[in-house]
Parts: structure tokens; sequence; C-alpha cells
């Protein structure tokens, strides 16, 4: 089997003007990437780097807020949004693993998503898109972050186009299943005050999980922790070249294409040095299409040979389901595919 490799694509073709020629090869690298890896570094992406420098500060700006503060701003967990503290997650619930411990994600983070008054006259509402809360704390966080948000949105949309031509659908296939996205900002902030600390699974810094949606933008810290689960059971570490975005695919991706696609295991482990965890920050931002959208194998992923692998559900239903496993502790029982993955993964 090959050495475990993320590719680096540079989407530019599809960002500005490109010749067919220049788009064709990036769908190409694209679609390769999706069947053998599940993730792939884009560059020519065409996000300023002010903007990205302005969003390191307003990750710094709040995460330096006293924890107190920062409580202030913890929503209910069905919202997805506000300030999530250290220790209040189990991201391997969400595939219905049991943590080795209580829940023990040990990283904070904050969420901020498309609202329900963002897309008028369709069937959003506040129970899946909820409005934001920003801190009265900061000064450059809210826009900041606004900006930066904007941004990946764009990317997200852009890599929807790409994707539509890699599985030969019409160009405008994901209007209809994004138009009213769930899009959720979450920054994370991996971090511990220094001192010595015990090893072991209080430590982990995100738990094993796949993300939920389409697919998912992220902004790191050139930081080791990241690791990402081979096609022979390893973990492998991944971390984002200079300028470059880490993107992977979600379930909503792997269930449109029968698991052609592969919305693929990853999980952060903080380095320890000296006894105290190194920071790490990050920016993911899911694109994860609309809640009432139905997601359900596309027809030429499914013959004979390879019978549907899942039933059609909404992307609402098996959000609902995947955070009650992470942020409420109760074990997602549907995610029977992703588990065994987790399982084959502890066994090797």
């Amino acid at each position: 089997m090959p050495a475990f490799s993320v590719p680096t694509i540079d989407m530019s073709a599809w960002v500005g003007p490109g010749s067919p020629d220049a788009r064709a090869a990036v769908v190409a690298a694209v679609d390769h990437a999706c069947r053998t890896v599940g993730f792939m570094q884009v560059v020519g992406h065409g996000i300023p780097d002010a903007v990205m420098h302005d969003l390191e500060d307003a990750l710094d700006e709040f995460f330096a807020l006293p924890l107190e503060a920062k409580k202030a701003y913890v929503r209910p967990a069905s919202e997805n949004r506000g300030y999530s503290p250290p220790k209040s997650e189990s991201l391997s619930y969400s595939l219905g693993v049991d943590p080795v411990t209580r829940m023990n994600d040990f990283f904070e983070a904050f969420n901020v998503g498309a609202s329900a008054a963002e897309y008028p006259g369709s069937t959003a509402t506040a129970a899946d898109y909820a409005e934001n809360t920003w801190p009265r704390e900061t000064r450059v966080f809210e826009p900041s972050v606004r900006s930066y948000y904007d941004e990946a949105r764009r990317v997200a949309h852009t890599l929807t186009r790409i994707f539509a031509a890699a599985l030969r659908v019409r160009d405008d296939f994901f209007d209809d299943v994004t138009d009213h996205s769930i899009d959720v900002l979450r920054l994370n902030n991996y971090a511990l005050p220094p001192g010595e600390i015990e090893l072991g699974a209080e430590l982990t810094g995100m738990g094993e999980h796949t993300d939920f949606g389409l697919v998912t933008v992220l902004w790191a810290d050139q930081v080791a922790g990241l690791q990402v689960l081979g096609l022979d059971g390893s973990w492998n570490d991944v971390s984002p070249a200079r300028g470059a975005l880490l993107v992977n695919l979600g379930d909503v991706a792997a269930r449109l294409t029968n698991d052609r696609w592969m919305s693929t295991l990853h999980r952060v482990k903080p380095p320890v040095i000296d006894g105290t965890i190194e920071r790490r920050r990050s920016a993911a931002f899911f694109h994860d299409g609309n809640a009432d959208a139905v997601i359900a194998p596309l027809p030429h992923f499914v013959s004979a040979d390879s019978p549907a692998l899942y039933d059609p559900v909404t992307v609402s239903e098996h959000i609902a389901a995947k955070l009650a496993g992470s942020r409420a502790g109760r074990k997602n029982v549907s995610a029977e595919r992703e588990a065994a993955r987790v399982a084959a993964a502890s066994r090797g």
C-alpha cells in the first residue's frame, strides 16, 4: 500500500479565469483526492493574507479572555453557536464510539454560523439556523471573523462547483442542496495552563470523528496535532503548508457517492513539550448543506454490484444525531460504518 499523502491542489483556475484544460486538471486532482484520501491541501484559493492575519488576531483576542468571561457565551448544544469550554465535548460519541473516560476533548471553541434571517423566503428556521452571539469584550473579533467567514464560504462554494464536475452531475446540482446551507465556522484553541500534566485519555485534543456535512475548509497553525486515518488503519500527522487550506469531505459527500468519496476519520492529539501542550489554533468552516435536503446515494453510484449503503436522511436529522453524541453524550447509534472504522484503527 502506498505511503499516506495529502495532495496539494492549486485551485486558481476555478477562482479566476482558467482554461478548460486547467480546470479539467483541477477536477481530476480533486476527484482522485476524494476517492483515495478524503483530504487535500488547496492553494490558489484567493483568500487575502490580511484576512488570515486578522483571523489570527481575533482568535488570540477572544481566547485570551478569562474563562468565566468566555463561559458567558455558552449556548444550548442544539444551537451549535457560542462558546464550548474545555472538556465539554466528546466527538467520538458522534460516531457511536465510547470514549476511554468521561467527555475528554481538551479544546475550547467558539461557533458562528448562518442564521435564518440570511435566507428569506426559504424553509430555514431558527431551530437549525440560530442567531449568532458576539463577545462584547472584544474589539477586532467580530469584524475579522465575519470577513474570514465570507471568504471561507466563497471557497466552499467554489469547491462544490468542482465537485459537480467531478461527480458528473449538472453544474448547478449543489445549488439545490446548499442554497440555504447550514454553514458554521468553528474557531478552536488547544491549550493548557503551564505546569505538570498527566498523560492519558484526559489529554485527547479532539477525539476521532468524521465531519458532519458536505465539505470542510480548515485554516490551522503549522503546529503538529492533526492526524488523519489512512486506508491501512494507521494515524498520520498532517500539517498545512504555509498559506494553504486543508479541505476534507464530510458525511454528506460520502452518502451522496455511496462511499466512493471518503469522509475520513481524523483527530487532534495535542503535542506535549516539557510537560505542557504547545498551543494550536484552527478555524474550520463547515459547509453542511440545507437542513431539509434529503441525502441519499446518487443513482449512478448504485448498482446490483454496489447496493446503496445509506438510507435517505435529511441533513438536519443527520447533524442532530451527531451533535447529540458530541455535545450531550448520547451515543449516535446510526453511525455503524464510521464506528467500525474507529474500531479497526484501534486494533491496528
